[in-house]
């Protein structure tokens, strides 16, 4: 009897709605933390049809232009046509902006938590960034089609927003067998025929990203299945921060807490806590310690250290699952001060964070590999 199961994950490009937004918000924030690294952001978008609209609660001792800041990361990720009905020149800017709750201040000024919540990290040796294969197959698919689209002719036709989807087959032993399914939707100009766009995506994209021995006779290949993406971005659709949480984590194949990251300052946990739980993951698989690991914190707003510490590992080694969570809280400073100096998260990162994925990107401080000795001296 055949054991092998299949998972699916997505991505989408930099010009996807929801992603013009987390770019704008996350690019409000690094502007802001540019000038004072104790700006506190919340940040939200919302983009349609030739207009963006800026909204939150900021606390800042700097001013930033608001309206080129949007416009730039507009321009950044290829809005620039008019013809888009979305560009970086005509579209409207509008600020609802207000001042963060006194309420949330004063716990957040002694150090406390942003807000309450849950969130989770996970890590296994699927690939080599330590990241499940569909969703890092996704974002480097998304990616290398930005890459082409901005830096070649190679497929001149090609405009900013695109989605694609990799389902994995995988044995009864949870090693990638084969890529079952891959599907590239890109919105491109008119009068192209899809069947050029087909074969461009097989020859110029997907041999540049997938592996060949992971792709056979049986692999199923959909571009642009509704026959047309001429209207796209947020002509198209409209877009908004944070409605792209599982494509920013593990793809689905871990759980997610909640939050979103984009817009967001590193006192909210949301997001802080989010990276701290990755870089524990992934440390604690290097290391050789379990072969995934997922980690669970959560926080009471106001109150500093962690409400609680779960761990789940597969084929754990030499401890106990409790045994590493109280490792974890005696020898891990999970406040969000501690994160914070840890990753000095104070300093305009965040705008490359807001495409391909939060995870998985050596870039990122969350992503080093700094305690696989200690997960190593420890229990090894």
């Amino acid at each position: 009897m055949n054991k092998n199961y299949f998972f699916t994950s997505e991505s989408v490009s930099e010009g996807h709605p929801d992603k013009v937004c987390d770019q704008v918000s996350d690019a409000v924030l690094d502007a802001m933390l540019l000038q004072d690294p104790m700006s506190r952001v919340a940040c939200e978008c919302y983009a349609t049809t030739g207009m963006i609209l800026i909204g939150g609660e900021i606390t800042t001792e700097t001013y930033i232009d608001l309206q080129e800041t949007v416009r730039n990361v507009i321009r950044e990720i290829g809005y620039n046509e008019p013809k888009l009905r979305f560009d970086a020149d005509s579209v409207a800017v509008l600020n609802t902006i207000n001042h963060q709750s006194e309420n949330i201040k004063i716990g957040v000024d002694t150090g406390g938590a942003g807000d309450q919540g849950l969130m989770f990290g996970f890590a296994n040796k699927e690939t080599a960034e330590f990241m499940p294969a569909p969703i890092m197959f996704a974002h480097k698919l998304m990616k290398k089609l930005a890459d082409i689209r901005k830096t070649t002719n190679l497929m001149p036709y090609l405009k900013p927003d695109a989605k694609s989807q990799v389902t994995v087959e995988y044995n009864e032993n949870d090693e990638v067998v084969r890529i079952d399914t891959v599907v590239i939707s890109t919105q491109h100009e008119a009068g192209v025929h899809q069947e050029k766009i087909k074969e461009d995506v097989k020859d110029i994209l997907i041999k540049q990203v997938i592996p060949e021995h992971l792709i056979d006779a049986k692999t199923k290949l959909y571009v642009n299945p509704t026959g047309l993406f001429e209207i796209g971005g947020p002509h198209g659709d409209t877009g908004l921060t944070g409605r792209k949480i599982i494509v920013d984590t593990y793809g689905g194949k871990a759980p997610h807490g909640g939050g979103a990251f984009s817009g967001k300052d590193p006192t909210k946990v949301d997001r802080s806590a989010a990276y701290a739980a990755r870089h524990l993951a992934k440390n604690i698989v290097a290391s050789g310690l379990a072969d995934e690991c997922l980690i669970q914190l959560s926080y009471a707003i106001g109150i500093a250290q962690p409400v609680s510490i779960y761990t789940q590992t597969k084929n754990l080694k030499n401890i106990s699952n409790s045994e590493l969570s109280n490792f974890i809280i005696n020898n891990i400073d999970l406040t969000p001060n501690g994160i914070i100096e840890k990753f000095d998260l104070r300093r305009p990162i965040y705008q490359q964070t807001a495409a391909y994925g939060h995870f998985g990107r050596n870039e990122f401080p969350w992503e080093k590999l700094d305690l696989v000795d200690l997960f190593k001296q420890k229990f090894l």
